[in-house]
């Protein structure tokens, strides 16, 4: 799980940083704020990927970090430490496409760059305040495993298909990846028809909200789960229900746990992601060109989308992430 800083270690660290003044680049040492949107696996995936990327780098970066648990509110006052603090960039994966907008207006002005990824502001801001922003494009996200979906329904010969959605829309990103998913369905059975949309990111909730649509819908055909948590939660509502064989179940993101769904066969059916390590990387390069003045390039900076619909797919990446973290 992603690791929390106590209040007490993150004022250390901050008082640390603030007692070295400016004088972070002697000996390619770095020093940048880092912030995760909450506790979800993908954001433990993140953290390792900003470690291990400033050491691919050459550079010795010391990373102050939180974790923002969904909250503009603790996001700002962590995003105000940093300013006081006078750290060299900060990365983030911001609560709110308007909300968060003060709080990074105001390190803006402070002449300290910031570098969104997985999620950011709202376009106007995010071109005035924003130095780059690291995602994986949230339109083709849910396209890719709508397709997957779509094909599943036509082999089956299902017109009309009822769907159940997870979501995780408080953030812009979800909604992008709705769209994809309703667009790529659209193109193979326009009959489909989302019969519950309801927000459950995290595992618990998502499970029995997952139990509930079904309950509400004997006649679904799948739940798809817009994020990690949602996922696995659209899986094993559909085990605890009775339902393994008859419910399918799609997928966002990659872990473990729906890597093992993925082998077992009987409910999922397969999962679209964006690796957080390579995103940690990419949004820690960002920042450390940002830091050398180095010209701001485009805005938006892909990153790899990635689709697992088989058991050996499933497998290569459980082998290939031994730790867990995605």
């Amino acid at each position: 799980m992603l690791r929390r800083l106590t209040t007490t270690v993150a004022a250390l660290a901050l008082a640390a940083v603030m007692q070295n003044g400016s004088a972070f680049a002697q000996d390619n040492e770095l020093t940048v704020g880092a912030i995760y949107l909450d506790a979800q696996g993908f954001y433990a995936g993140v953290r390792k990927g900003v470690q291990v990327g400033g050491a691919e780098l050459g550079k010795n970066v010391q990373i102050i970090e939180t974790n923002a648990g969904g909250d503009v509110g603790k996001e700002a006052s962590f995003i105000d430490r940093l300013v006081s603090a006078g750290v060299e960039a900060i990365i983030l994966s911001a609560v709110s496409p308007d909300g968060s907008v003060r709080a990074i207006r105001r390190a803006h002005e402070a002449g300290i760059p910031i570098v969104c990824y997985n999620t950011c502001l709202n376009e106007k801001d995010m071109k005035e305040y924003v130095y780059a922003y690291a995602v994986g494009d949230p339109f083709q996200f849910g396209y890719k495993i709508g397709q997957v979906a779509a094909d599943d329904f036509v082999k089956a010969g299902k017109t009309e298909p009822k769907i159940g959605i997870l979501n995780c829309e408080f953030v812009d990103v979800c909604v992008q990846r709705r769209l994809g998913f309703e667009k790529a369905l659209g193109e193979k059975v326009p009959g489909f028809k989302i019969v519950s949309n309801q927000e459950a990111t995290i595992l618990d909730k998502a499970i029995s909200t997952g139990e509930k649509i079904i309950t509400a819908n004997p006649d679904l055909d799948a739940l798809w789960g817009e994020s990690g948590g949602a996922a696995l939660g659209a899986a094993k509502a559909i085990r605890n229900t009775g339902n393994a064989g008859k419910i399918m179940a799609y997928g966002s993101d990659m872990t473990t746990e729906i890597a093992q769904e993925i082998i077992a066969g009987d409910v999922m059916r397969g999962t679209v992601d964006v690796s957080g390590q390579a995103l940690g990387k990419l949004a820690l390069q960002q920042a450390v060109k940002a830091i050398e003045k180095e010209p701001q390039g485009a805005l938006i900076v892909p990153n790899p989308i990635d689709l697992y619909t088989s058991a050996d797919e499933a497998k290569a990446w459980l082998a290939a992430h031994p730790d867990g973290l995605p």
